[in-house]
């Protein structure tokens, strides 16, 4: 039996290769947007065919291919396709896979992107959007109709730090017919949990955040079956035209290489964050995967490899007011939206203000958002300063 490479080999070496011309160790940056093609075709990009070359960037370029397969390796996946921002993948995997009829289940809470495109865009295209509680097993599975045709996951979930048993969830979800299980597993990364590995039928990430890791490259990921893939990418890479810049994937593909030790030194900085949080008379509750106060750490330990640097808190004092100390005395940690990047971000979430914007669950989801997330959360993305120094810089403002 061939001996598979380690993570942390895989991340430095899968889609990299020493090139034949230049000997360069390093990853060319490749900025065509037109290749001249070894073969005579047609104009349209759907002739191509099994043709292995580049024709234009649009459907696909060297470094990207380069960084897609990195992706693929480290996700334990067939292939990947790449796109320009996290919610251009998801916009990809959606519109690309459901058509008029259909019926796709969101969560009740999950990433703003997605839930606002779910719930002010889709049904424009006649398509059936409902939201469960994706914790329990037993509300998606009554959720589930005859036209199911995609079952959306996201874990941790952004911004409630839930987690959604991707086994489980999966198992029912193929039972009942329905035939894409979707993972946005952008707060986990592939260092934390693999989706494919329990059952899931396609992964999204963000790579704007953990894999990129270090705050100056947008793009987004699908992994999965490579006939699924190819599909994605002709509807939605050639037709839709959200694709990745190759100098965004030159730079994310750099990112990579050292994910496997950023998510380490990610979680050893993060749980004596929280842990210091949770202590804090001003802090009123914790969530955190790595913490045995989550609700949900049994099935954190099975299903996470690794706890990541994402956590949420809640205080007794209003939020916004701690808000606007954190604007002017935070100095190490930056008051910032996003996450995974080198340097820790906070942010607050007003319960008020996400529900009329984003979420406006009806009476039973908003009482469980509350029950969970009261009057709102501070978003805590840990990046690799020493944990004394996070603490010490918050301590300033709570």
């Amino acid at each position: 039996m061939t001996r598979l490479p380690k993570i942390e080999t895989l991340a430095i070496h899968a889609g990299e290769y020493v090139d034949p011309t230049t000997r360069s160790s390093s990853p060319n940056l490749v900025m065509s947007s037109t290749y001249a093609p070894s073969e005579i075709m047609g104009f349209s990009a759907s002739s191509e065919g099994d043709y292995q070359g580049y024709v234009y960037a649009r459907s696909g370029s060297p470094t990207v291919r380069q960084l897609e397969q990195k992706l693929a390796q480290l996700e334990n996946a067939e292939d990947a396709r790449c796109f320009a921002s996290g919610i251009a993948a998801s916009h990809a995997v959606i519109m690309a896979r459901l058509s008029a009829g259909d019926h796709v289940i969101f969560p009740e809470s999950n990433y703003v992107g997605v839930a606002e495109f779910a719930r002010d865009s889709l049904p424009r295209f006649g398509i059936k959007v409902s939201f469960a509680d994706t914790t329990s097993v037993a509300t998606v599975a009554s959720a589930i109709t005859p036209n199911t045709k995609m079952l959306w996951l996201e874990t941790p979930a952004n911004p409630t730090i839930q987690l959604a048993d991707i086994a489980a969830l999966a198992k029912i979800a193929h039972e009942r017919g329905v035939r894409d299980v979707v993972v946005d597993s952008t707060f986990a990364s592939p260092i934390a949990t693999r989706p494919l590995d329990l059952g899931a039928d396609l992964v999204v990430h963000s790579l704007t955040k953990y894999i990129g890791g270090h705050g100056d490259a947008m793009g987004g990921a699908v992994l999965g079956r490579k006939t699924d893939l190819e599909a994605i990418n002709m509807e939605a890479a050639v037709h839709y035209g959200g694709v990745l810049s190759p100098f965004n994937a030159w730079l994310i593909m750099r990112g990579a290489t050292t994910l496997p030790i950023r998510m380490r030194a990610h979680e050893e900085q993060a749980l004596p964050v929280a842990k210091w949080l949770e202590s804090h008379p001003a802090v009123s509750r914790v969530y955190y995967p790595g913490l045995a106060s989550h609700p949900q750490h049994e099935l954190a330990k099975r299903q996470m490899k690794n706890f990541s640097g994402m956590m949420n808190f809640q205080t007794h004092e209003d939020g916004v007011s701690i808000a606007k100390r954190m604007v002017e005395k935070l100095q190490h940690v930056h008051y910032a939206v996003s996450l995974g990047h080198v340097r820790s971000l906070i942010y607050w979430i007003g319960t008020e203000d996400i529900e009329k914007s984003t979420f406006r669950h009806d009476l039973a989801a908003a009482g469980r958002y509350s029950n969970h997330m009261g009057k709102g959360v501070f978003r805590l993305s840990v990046g690799l300063e020493h944990a004394e120094d996070i603490c010490a810089d918050l301590a300033r403002c709570l």
